[in-house]
C-alpha cells in the first residue's frame, strides 16, 4: 500500500485503509474501488491523502499500536475535549455551588478517563518490538485537533523510551503530550479554523492557549507537575524565540521538549485549514535543520532515529534518474532505506534491491506518486 495525496490517485484502484469519521465510525472501508466519483467526494470533505492498493506496492504498513486503539484514543480525546469545553461554561450560567461542585466532579472524571488513555497507550507501545513511528496517515481536518493529541502523544513516548525514562515518567510524559493543546478549548473556533493567514491579534489568542491549559489543569491533583508543566511549555524555544515566557535552552523542561518536537512533526505533515501538508521527509530535515535552534540537539538526535521520512510503499525517485519503491527502513538511519527498482534506463535493472545505506552515491531526490 501507498500514502498518496488525493489528486494523484488514478481511478479504479482500491482503498488500502479504512477512513473514519471523527465518532470512530468508518466512512469508507478498505478495500472499496476508488471512482472518480468517490474521489470527489473525498476531496470535498477535507480528505487529501489515502493509502491505496496498487502494482507498485503490495506491503501493508504497519503502525506503532494497535488500529482499534488509536481511533478508541481519538474518540476518547474528541469527546472529552468537547465535553470539558461544555462543562467550562456552566459555572458562569449559575451560582449553585452545589451545582458547580458536580461540574468539578464531572471534569475530574473526564480527564481521569484521558489518563487511563494516556496509560493504555503507554503500555501497547512499550508491548510492541518495533519502535520506528510511521505517523503520516489518513487525517480529516474537522477531527484534526485529536488525531494530533494522539500522534503527539505516541511519537513522544517513543522519543523518550530512546531517553531511557522509566515508566513513571513516560506516563507523565504521555499524558501532558496528550493535553498538550487543552488550552485551545478556550480559544474561539473562528480563529482556530480560519482558513487563512491570522490577524497579530488573533495570533496572539492563540499563543495563549499553553498558559490557560496549564491554570484549567493545575487544580486536578493526580496530574504530575511535570505533565502540567508540558502543557505549559511546549511550544517553547531552545533559541528562546517561542512562547508564552520566551525562555530557552535549559529552562525549558526536558520532557516539554520532547513533546514539542512531537508537535511540530505532525503539525508540519498534517493538512489544515490554511496549509498543506509537508512530505514527511520535509518535515523530518526541518526539525534536524533546527537542532539547537528550536529543538535540543541530543532529543533531535532520537527524533531521528525512531521516525520513519520515506514509509515502506512511497515511490522515490533516485538521484540517479531511477524510480524504486522503498522496501524498509534501517533503524539506525532512516534516510537511507532499502528500495526496489521499478523503472530505470539501465537496462536489466528493473526489480533490483538497493540498500541506500551501502550505496552512499545515491540520495532520494524527490517523492515521486505515479509513473510518468
Amino acid at each position: 500500500m501507498r500514502l498518496i495525496p488525493i489528486g494523484c490517485v488514478r481511478p479504479d484502484t482500491y482503498l488500502a485503509k479504512t477512513i473514519y469519521d471523527h465518532e470512530g465510525k468508518p466512512l469508507l472501508k478498505a478495500g472499496a474501488l476508488l471512482t472518480k466519483r468517490v474521489i470527489k467526494k473525498l476531496r470535498e470533505i477535507n480528505i487529501y491523502s489515502i493509502y491505496v492498493i496498487d502494482e507498485y506496492s503490495s506491503s501493508e504498513i504497519q503502525d506503532i499500536i494497535k488500529p482499534e486503539l488509536r481511533q478508541k484514543s481519538i474518540k476518547k480525546v474528541h469527546d472529552s475535549f468537547m465535553n470539558l469545553e461544555k462543562l467550562y461554561l456552566e459555572p458562569y450560567l449559575c451560582a449553585s455551588s452545589y451545582k458547580s461542585n458536580e461540574i468539578i466532579k464531572k471534569q475530574d472524571s473526564i480527564i481521569k478517563e484521558l489518563y487511563n488513555v494516556a496509560h493504555e497507550l503507554l503500555d501497547n507501545i512499550l508491548s510492541n518490538k518495533n519502535v520506528l513511528v510511521n505517523l503520516v496517515d489518513i487525517k480529516t481536518m474537522d477531527n484534526y485537533t485529536y488525531q494530533h493529541s494522539v500522534n503527539v502523544a505516541v511519537l513522544s513516548i517513543v522519543i523518550g523510551m530512546g531517553l531511557k525514562l522509566n515508566k513513571s515518567r513516560l506516563l507523565d510524559l504521555a499524558l501532558g503530550a496528550l493535553l498538550h493543546d487543552i488550552g485551545k478549548i478556550f480559544v474561539p473556533k473562528e480563529i482556530l479554523l480560519k482558513p487563512g493567514k491570522l490577524t497579530p491579534e488573533e495570533y496572539d489568542e492563540i499563543k495563549k492557549h499553553p498558559k490557560r491549559g496549564y491554570e484549567y489543569v493545575s487544580k486536578f491533583s493526580f496530574i504530575s507537575s511535570v505533565s502540567k508543566i508540558i502543557i505549559l511549555e511546549h511550544h517553547e524555544k531552545y533559541d528562546g524565540t517561542g512562547y508564552p515566557d520566551g525562555i530557552s535552552a535549559d529552562q525549558i523542561n526536558l520532557l516539554a521538549n520532547v513533546v514539542s518536537i512531537a508537535d511540530v512533526y505532525d503539525a508540519l505533515t498534517s493538512d489544515r485549514p490554511y496549509k498543506k501538508p509537508m512530505c514527511p521527509n520535509d518535515a523530518f530535515e526541518y526539525i534536524l535543520g533546527n537542532a539547537d535552534k528550536m529543538f535540543r540537539f541530543d532529543i533531535v538526535n532520537i527524533f531521528s532515529k525512531v521516525i520513519v521520512p520515506y514509509p515502506e510503499g512511497t515511490m522515490v525517485k533516485l538521484s540517479n534518474g531511477d524510480i524504486a519503491i522503498v522496501q524498509g527502513t534501517p533503524c539506525d538511519y532512516p534516510l537511507r532505506p532499502i528500495v526496489k527498482v521499478i523503472k530505470s534506463e539501465e537496462k536489466g535493472k528493473e526489480g533490483s534491491i538497493i540498500d541506500l545505506g551501502e550505496s552512499l552515491s545515491l540520495v532520494i531526490s524527490n517523492i515521486e506518486y505515479n509513473l510518468a
